[in-house]
């Protein structure tokens, strides 16, 4: 079965923007930074992904936060293309479904039990060489 699940704990990069849609649809964007593991060399990596979100009370929560508050998202990944056929630009982004502020020392609400956040972060996985 297709899963299309995101769920991002990191800081919001900066001002959330609102803009007003021809059809009447407000659409709120921002970015959240999120860190990677530790590079081999000791410089830590980030990626900032970007968010969209059309309904008015998860933009409600985002807006109430400051630049480098931590917070947690969840949604789906979407693709949307845009421009004129002759010349199309693909962007990548989360459609977020629901944020809330992140605080590490308070227990997390979900069903799932607590985890610090130093566990939220992806194991690196071996490659596999190709078979002879």
């Amino acid at each position: 079965m297709d899963r299309n699940e995101v769920l991002l704990v990191g800081r919001l990069s900066g001002t959330v923007e609102e803009l007003d849609l021809p059809s009447g649809d407000t659409v709120t964007k921002w970015r959240i930074i999120v860190r990677r593991r530790q590079h081999r060399r000791g410089a830590t990596m980030t990626d900032s992904i970007p968010c969209v979100t059309f309904d008015p009370e998860t933009a409600a929560m985002v807006r109430i936060l400051k630049p480098r508050d931590y917070m947690e998202v969840t949604g789906a990944f979407r693709c949307r293309v845009f421009g004129p056929s002759a010349a199309k630009i693909w962007r990548y982004e989360v459609e977020v479904s629901s944020a809330k502020p992140f605080n590490e020392s308070e227990p997390s609400t979900s069903d799932a039990p607590a985890q610090p956040l130093a566990t939220l972060v992806p194991r690196q996985v071996a490659y596999l060489e190709p078979a002879c």
